[in-house]
């Protein structure tokens, strides 16, 4: 449903975004997942056509972002960081004269109001006065306002910030009722909303794109992963021992990660078909051992959102420019 390909973007100095590309299907909720300053919100104002890449294009249903943004803006209801909102009008007022902006007039546009009221649970403040509303109502305001024109397509940025935990928890069941029937592409760098939310992720890290898929494919891949943490006496003698785990059979990726007090965190990925988990405890081991190594953890990783961003943050810059997943 949204096409995103090489999509750069530069703001003097300073690279937002550096050919990133991706796919966001029809009738899924894909989460953009990403530090602050990773390049969500540029590629989200890209989409919606707020802002113009540097290269790069983007089609929406299949429409050209580009060409004919208009058509565009139609398929898209967008909830921005920051909704703007008229404080001193009532809710149902706003609805309405953002209805009339979307062309709706006389009963469609009171049934768009109704429809959006309802979706959004809003009746019992419908008569008040946006600006005397908690954070949480004017989000499902925000929300009410992204769905009056029906669209195909919600793209939602931050939609839980600033939330408390049990707004947070009534805006993501909120977010899964009005995906019924849409697409919905969600910004956030909050994992567990993503992870409870999303069925699709796109991780971005410094302008690039990391990884993408569905969810549980993307955690499938790190079911084979042990994350052992050892001091060493010397940086030298932790070098030397990553080399030799590296060429342990079996051991596809060492991924180091230097702490504090000489202690390095190793990442080690393995295929279960070349070497057993229990064989290569016991090959790690002895290896740590020879390097006069004090371990102080191993231990396979419970797969999660979480773990698999910190995995790919590990990777640097330049592995994950490259990185992805389909």
């Amino acid at each position: 449903m949204i096409e995103a390909r090489n999509l750069q973007k530069s703001y003097g100095h300073v690279h937002a975004l550096g050919g990133v590309s991706f796919d966001v299907p029809p009738g899924q909720v894909t989460g953009l997942l990403g530090a602050n300053g990773a390049g969500k919100s540029t590629t989200i104002r890209i989409i919606t056509g707020y802002t113009v890449p540097d290269a790069g294009w983007v089609r929406v249903g299949g429409v050209s972002a580009f060409r004919d943004p208009i058509r565009v803006r139609q398929q898209i209801g967008y909830l921005p960081e920051s909704a703007p909102t008229y404080g001193e009008m009532p809710v149902e007022a706003l609805l309405g004269f953002r209805a009339s902006l979307h062309g709706l007039r006389g009963k469609s546009r009171m049934s768009a109001v109704d429809k959006a009221i309802d979706a959004c649970v809003l009746q019992t403040v419908r008569r008040r006065r946006v600006g005397q509303l908690s954070k949480g109502y004017k989000q499902r305001v925000g929300l009410a306002t992204a769905i009056l024109h029906d669209p195909p397509v919600l793209v939602l940025d931050e939609p839980s910030n600033g939330l408390d935990p049990g707004q947070i928890t009534e805006t993501r069941s909120l977010i899964r009722r009005l995906a019924e029937g849409r697409t919905v592409l969600v910004s956030s760098h909050i994992l567990p909303e993503i992870e409870r939310t999303c069925d699709r992720v796109v991780i971005l890290a410094r302008g690039r794109l990391c990884a993408q898929g569905p969810l549980d494919e993307l955690l499938a891949e790190g079911e084979h992963e042990l994350v052992c943490e050892a001091r060493f006496l010397t940086e030298q003698s932790a070098k030397d021992a990553a080399r030799e785990v590296g060429v342990i059979e079996g051991v596809v990726t060492v991924l180091p990660r230097e702490k504090d007090g000489g202690v390095v965190r190793w990442r080690l990925g393995f295929d279960p078909k070349a070497i057993g988990e229990d064989d290569l405890r016991k090959i790690l081991g002895a290896k740590l051992a020879a390097a006069g190594a004090e371990v102080r953890l191993l231990e396979r990783e419970k797969a999660s959102l979480e773990s698999l961003f910190l995995k790919l943050m590990e990777q640097g810059p330049d592995a994950a420019s490259t990185g992805s997943a389909a």
